[in-house]
């Protein structure tokens, strides 16, 4: 077979690839192919062949090598997280007592109510804020916010700072 025609033929079925899936799955391998179809034209021998491979892969890998992490990071990089992964870190309001023994307790966060159950097994009462950790299945894992009366928090440290 004519390594020009050869060349071609796989040039072409990679852009086919590539144009089928555009996933940047087989671009580097056709400017491989691109670099061979150009040296068979420049040599259309076929002892040369293993020269065109060698430059095939060579321009594949290299190309492949310094172009595929900025792809990456470029390509899709303004993806938002879609329905659940939204909620994770927010902080919700328990509307149902979550109780893990019994099964029950929701949260309402981002304009929705959850089914939620508490990362440390304890009961979060009503309107208690909580932070949600992750999702498991259809329920949201939640720790309770700690907050603390003003007065206390001042009491416990003027009485940290005395007793040092």
């Amino acid at each position: 077979m004519n390594p020009i025609i050869f060349w071609a033929v796989i040039l072409v079925v990679l852009l086919g690839v590539e144009m089928a899936t555009m996933n940047l799955t087989t671009i580097w391998f056709a400017l491989g192919a691109v670099g061979a179809l150009i040296s068979a034209a420049a040599a259309p021998t076929a002892e040369l062949f293993w020269l065109q491979l060698l430059i095939f892969l060579l321009i594949s890998c290299v190309t492949m090598y310094y172009t595929r992490p900025l792809a990456k990071r470029y390509v899709n990089a303004k993806r938002t997280p879609t329905n659940a992964n939204r909620v994770l870190e927010m902080t919700g309001v328990v509307r149902e007592e979550i109780d893990n023994v019994d099964g029950k307790g929701t949260v309402y966060v981002g304009g929705k109510l959850w089914t939620a159950r508490s990362e440390d097994g304890q009961t979060v009462p009503l309107d208690t804020q909580v932070e949600i950790l992750r999702i498991e299945g259809n329920k949201l894992i939640v720790l309770p916010i700690q907050t603390g009366e003003p007065e206390a928090v001042a009491a416990a440290a003027s009485e940290t700072s005395e007793g040092s």
